[in-house]
């Protein structure tokens, strides 16, 4: 199996938020050579292939159309700031970063590392280290959370506990650094992702680690099939957490589907409005949406999404459009379709506000893929802020960041 599929798709999720993941897609990938500076995929998450439920003898599990509740006590979350800070952070002297990064309505709210773990003579894990954003010391804070996602305003976090999948779930005040309330679940979850209004919490469930592959270096092969066996929707304020079951999207090799995924991670994300769910798939389109029950639906009208993420693609005064990957990236007119801009960048993250783009920029003359880091680049490309320093995304260890409206 090539890098190149290993690292493609996965978590998103984050994000994200990007993010994830975006924040994130790959922990290994191949040479990249810029022959005619072409369109790349340079994605930052970890992806791993696998095969759908239903390998190891057992059918995938149907959804109970009655979702389970699991009632429990309130909390009254922090107010956003209002207005929502707007200036330019950087950090160009420190990867990972040491100081708040932030540009316009973004910030970097959280970052992780990545590990290959070997957990047997023919299997080995992807292992994640988080650090999260303090508004104490306006830096970041390593963290021994299994996962986190910063609500929007970055007042508060979700966190689970323990290191892989966890069965708790908090809510963290990043202010004071305490956990308001802690969630316990039937089921273990293995992410996290707040509502874009910052009132609820999606996370999935999985019946085992997901990002696990077999083999060694680059001869890795499916471990046969995705544990994904559904979500909840965590009311903050309510004190509820809703469970539904949600059996993973099968893979191409066991499906006559046009649309599928082959990976063990499948986060579910959130749509723009927060009133539908997304999963990600191994196809175009990119995902597939679902009520907050969990049946199928349309795509929303109207919605663009920044590739593999919970991220408009949209400007926020809706006349602009982010492109997909490449190098260069484009901007066109969400009406007309015409390409206002060019950028020279990797890919096009999230808007900072009408007029500026947070993008995956590369050092010196765009040589590698690999050598990159986060800028701020105009619709018309002419102007480049870099906002963190380079590292090469190809290392082990390399951080991700996730980006979270300010």
């Amino acid at each position: 199996m090539t890098r190149l599929l290993r690292d493609t798709l996965q978590e998103w999720a984050d994000e994200t938020r990007v993010p994830h993941d975006l924040a994130d897609r790959a922990l290994r990938r191949r040479a990249w050579k810029p022959a005619g500076m072409a369109a790349v995929a340079v994605g930052l998450v970890t992806a791993v292939a696998v095969f759908a439920v239903g390998l190891r003898g057992t059918e995938p599990a149907l959804r109970d159309p009655q979702a389970t509740m699991h009632a429990a006590t309130g909390v009254t979350l922090p107010p956003r700031p209002s207005p929502a800070p707007t200036d330019v952070r950087t950090d160009t002297e420190h990867s990972p970063p040491v100081k708040l990064i932030a540009a316009g309505r973004m910030a970097v709210s959280a970052y992780y590392t990545t590990r290959l773990e070997r957990v047997s003579d023919d299997e080995q894990r992807v292992r994640r280290t988080w650090s999260l954003y303090d508004p104490r010391t306006e830096g970041y804070e390593e963290t021994s959370w299994a996962w986190v996602d910063v609500a929007p305003g970055l007042q508060v976090a979700a966190v689970l506990e323990g290191e892989l999948i966890s069965r708790r779930l908090g809510i963290l005040d990043l202010n004071t650094r305490q956990i308001l309330k802690w969630i316990d679940l039937e089921h273990p979850v293995g992410s996290v992702a707040w509502s874009p209004d910052g009132t609820k919490v999606l996370a999935t469930a999985y019946s085992s680690y997901p990002d696990v592959e077999r083999g060694k270096g680059d001869h890795v092969d499916p471990t046969g099939y995705s544990p994904r066996t559904g979500y909840y929707i965590v009311d903050a304020e309510a004190g509820t957490a809703a469970y539904h079951e949600l059996p993973p999207m099968a893979d191409a090799m066991l499906t006559d589907d046009k649309i599928f995924n082959g990976n063990g991670r499948q986060d579910l994300g959130w749509s723009l409005d927060g009133t539908m769910l997304w999963a990600p798939t191994s196809t175009t389109p990119d995902r597939v949406f679902y009520t907050l029950d969990g049946e199928e639906a349309e795509w929303p009208k109207g919605e663009r999404y920044v590739d593999y993420s919970g991220i408009s693609a949209t400007s926020p005064n809706g006349r602009l459009v982010l492109g997909p990957d490449g190098l260069p990236t484009k901007i066109t007119d969400a009406g007309t379709g015409q390409v206002v801009g060019q950028q020279k960048v990797l890919q096009l993250h999230a808007w900072a506000d009408d007029d500026n783009v947070l993008a995956l920029g590369c050092a010196g003359s765009c040589q590698s893929e690999f050598n990159n880091g986060l800028v701020l680049v105009s619709v018309d490309g002419r102007r480049t802020t870099q906002l963190s320093a380079n590292r090469d995304s190809d290392k082990d260890g390399s951080w991700r960041w996730v980006l979270t409206p300010r």
